[in-house]
């Protein structure tokens, strides 16, 4: 009974396909016929899945939707949902995909700048990991199992629940999704004093192409190393991950000092490029560029927010920035102590006394349409140089733009580029991620702001790292290169994967090789197995 049920859920999904789609759409009631067929319990598999006819597609596929870019009626949308509720649903989803043509596309949080976790051009499958979202804490191991569905501030209250005094440096919005942000490396305020996210894992299971579950011990150190910096949907289904859990005070100390043009950003910004990296570890201080109104009526300036977690009370955070900073001028009444918990709220945008139960909310607090790039600083950005950001941000399509600068050093000095791939490591004064958002609909409101910040990127080109100009892959950019459809060369990932990954790059082909040989999970920045690129070079 079931079979026939959902055999007439793609027949009605055939009709409200364009004809683009109706070439493949045997596939795709092939694809549901095989869920049903293989499936331990059809009752149960039935009740996960979504197609377009379903009154519940829709709302399923955008409620994790954060870049409205990718919100258009001509996005292309996928043949059918999948929001599994144990992990012995996820392996027959493979298995039918696998059979029947079509991609799988992983959805943790749906946080993907560039969409590629709920969007492709071939025929293809959400697999949506929102119900994974079992969190495990064990204070007495200092430990924790995450599943990939969880929100980093679902993480963080769980760990509250258990612990003032220990935390994980993960991000600082609440709503990105640990699957893709743990995979990607995952930076936060504590990086300096604990490295990334990804550095902090000890164990993870996830379901291979095979559809079997495996961790640590069965998948073996390369793959372990693989998944945590080298993208994890390029490898497999993560299914959770085991974390390590870090000492944090019972009390920090946060800051946000703002300073225009006229209050001396230039030389406070250029003056910050030399020494953030060499603070104590235990502080953070970046910086965030935006234009703000000035004081003179009917004029605009340039803010440099200087915005800072210090893990440590405000007495000894003042005595060190007098001796280290002392031309910002930091006042007492600028800084405020809280617990660690109540700063990853602040951080967040929230208000003081805000109920950490907001943490728990996957609702995105805006949504705009947005571009995103990143760059890694080696030498001091002249003032010269900095000047010439100030100016591009008088541009009307900079009328939302930021660009936020975060110090490296510290511990992310001591972790060797090889030991994950995530490479950013010594030598790094600070990275910067560029955004450009807009709230007008239509392509040619899009066009005119990702223009804008493409010459953003151009103007950086002299000031950051070179051979390769890196970029951080969970700020994810199409622009840096990507796969062709179907199977990629070599040739053409190496573009993008020496960018994000440097040398750490073969090495992931050589994993990917191993345990994906046929390229099934990929998109359009997936690692590529050699056998692929090699059959092109006729060897």
């Amino acid at each position: 009974m079931k079979t026939r049920s959902i055999s007439g859920l793609s027949f009605v999904f055939v009709l409200l396909f364009s004809s683009s789609w109706s070439a493949s759409a045997q596939n795709h009631e092939d694809f549901l016929q095989c869920l049903s067929l293989h499936s331990q319990n059809s009752t149960s598999i039935s009740q996960v899945i979504y197609t377009p006819n379903n009154s519940s597609y829709l709302p399923i596929l955008q409620f994790s939707i954060q870049n409205l870019r990718f919100t258009s009626s001509d996005t292309p949308k996928p043949s059918v949902i999948v929001t599994p509720l144990h992990e012995s649903q996820i392996p027959t989803v493979i298995k039918c995909s696998r059979t029947h043509g079509m991609q799988i596309r992983i959805r943790s949080g749906g946080h993907d700048y560039e969409g590629l976790s709920y969007v492709s051009e071939l025929p293809f499958v959400i697999l949506d990991m929102i119900n994974f979202k079992s969190i495990t804490v064990d204070t007495e191991t200092s430990t924790a199992w995450v599943q990939s569905g969880s929100t980093i501030g679902e993480l963080y209250y769980r760990i509250a629940e258990k612990s003032k005094v220990l935390g994980f440096p993960a991000g600082v919005c609440p709503t990105v999704g640990v699957g893709g942000h743990f995979s990607g490396g995952g930076y936060g305020l504590m990086l300096r004093k604990y490295g990334l996210a990804a550095d902090n894992v000890i164990d993870a299971r996830l379901i291979n192409v095979n559809g079997e579950i495996i961790d640590r011990k069965s998948m073996g150190e390369d793959l372990f190393w693989a998944i945590r910096g080298g993208g994890g949907a390029s490898f497999g289904v993560i299914l959770e991950w085991k974390i390590k859990l870090l000492s944090v005070p019972q009390d920090v100390t946060v800051f946000t000092v703002d300073k225009t043009l006229e209050q001396n950003a230039t030389n406070l910004v250029h003056k910050w490029q030399s020494i953030a990296s060499k603070f104590p570890e235990d502080l953070f201080i970046r910086i965030i560029i935006t234009r703000v109104n000035s004081t003179r009526a009917g004029e605009q300036t340039i803010q440099a927010s200087f915005n800072s977690l210090f893990l440590g009370g405000q007495d000894r955070l003042l005595s060190l920035m007098q001796e280290s900073f002392p031309e910002l001028g930091l006042a007492k009444e600028e800084c405020t102590e809280m617990s660690w918990i109540e700063s990853v709220l602040y951080f967040a945008g929230f208000p003081r006394g805000e109920s950490l139960e907001v943490l728990l909310d996957r609702t995105p607090l805006v949504r705009l349409y947005f571009k995103a790039k990143s760059d890694y600083v080696k030498e001091p950005i002249s003032k010269n140089g900095l000047e010439g950001i100030w100016k591009m941000f008088y541009e009307d399509e900079a009328e939302a733009a930021e660009v936020i600068l975060s110090p490296y050093g510290g511990k992310m000095d001591e972790i060797s580029e090889y030991a994950i791939p995530f490479p950013h490591r010594a030598g790094n004064l600070y990275k910067i991620q560029h955004l450009v958002y807009w709230e007008e609909e239509g392509e040619v409101a899009a066009e005119r702001h990702i223009s804008w910040i493409r010459r953003l990127y151009s103007y950086m080109a002299p000031y950051v790292s070179k051979f390769p100009r890196a970029a951080y892959i969970n700020y994810r950019d199409l622009d840096v290169g990507v796969n062709k459809q179907g199977n990629t060369s070599y040739a053409q990932a190496s573009i993008w994967g020496t960018k994000y990954f440097k040398n750490n790059f073969n090495r992931l082909v050589k994993v990917k090789t191993m345990v994906d040989p046929g390229n099934f999970f990929r998109n359009e920045q997936s690692i590529p197995p050699i056998s692929l690129w090699r059959k092109k070079k006729g060897d």
